[in-house]
């Protein structure tokens, strides 16, 4: 088999835990499937506030580069990231925005997904949380890590006061993906 990877990148603007959701992202993939990974970020000048974004490589192979010309899945939380990082989403890619915070895209050649993470995550008590209900979905929707694995680097990761609620978003994210049917399965898996 050849060596299968998925580029992913978050975008946004800081304090949405933008670089935390490619963290746990990345962490959940090694530890299940046994995936490589590569995570890199980058900030605005800003503390909060200004853009950032991070980048995930994983793939059952050696991965080469830090960075991908290209990504598979993009993660959107902002309209401002949206409009700097699009070109890097590949044609046929995956497009996930919150509605309320991405009004538009030029691109007619991804599939666009919405999903209102902030209003989920306000209805359970803190907006904060949205970044944990975008796991939550992507974990569901593209199978490459376990519901527990995902839930057990939330625990390591967040601080103890917001664990329960962090699980609980997160699992209102896998309740949507479910419920709406979304896949953006890929095949990656530990032979390589």
């Amino acid at each position: 088999m050849s060596n299968e990877t998925l580029q992913v990148q978050f975008c946004g603007f800081g304090g949405q835990g933008i670089v935390l959701s490619s963290q746990i992202f990345g962490t959940a993939s090694v530890r299940g499937p046994k995936l490589n990974a590569v995570q890199t970020q980058s900030f605005g000048s800003e503390a909060r506030g200004g853009e950032c974004q991070a980048e995930l490589i994983l793939s059952n192979g050696t991965i080469y580069s830090p960075s991908a010309d290209e990504v598979d899945l993009m993660v959107a939380l902002s309209q401002p990231a949206l409009n700097q990082y699009e070109e890097r989403l590949k044609p046929g890619g995956w497009l996930v925005i919150d509605p309320e915070l991405v009004t538009s895209t030029g691109r007619d050649d991804v599939e666009v997904i919405e999903l209102e993470a902030r209003k989920v995550a306000g209805e359970l008590g803190l907006e904060l949380v949205a970044n944990m209900v975008v796991l939550g979905f992507l974990g569901e929707a593209t199978g490459v890590f376990s519901p527990e694995d995902l839930f057990d680097v939330i625990e390591e990761s967040v601080r103890d006061k917001f664990v329960e609620l962090d699980v609980e978003a997160a699992k209102k994210g896998m309740e949507i993906a479910r419920e709406r049917g979304i896949s953006m399965e890929v095949a990656l898996d530990e032979s390589g």
